[in-house]
């Protein structure tokens, strides 16, 4: 995933899914357990889901 000068890689290291996370000269590096990766992919599907719907929303 890229947007202007950030970029978003996901690895497997060892036991660790490493994600990297660089925008300009910064960079953040997380390193999760499976299940703590498992635990954020289905936070991230449920966010998701939710901004999807919200979007269906008329407000008058």
């Amino acid at each position: 995933m890229e947007k202007k000068n950030r970029r978003i890689n996901v690895d497997i290291e060892r036991k660790w899914i490493r994600i990297s996370i660089s925008h300009g000269k910064d960079e953040e590096i997380l390193k999760l357990s499976l299940e703590e990766a498992t635990n954020l992919k289905e936070q991230l599907n449920n966010t998701i889901e939710d901004y999807l719907q919200r979007q269906n929303i008329r407000i008058d």
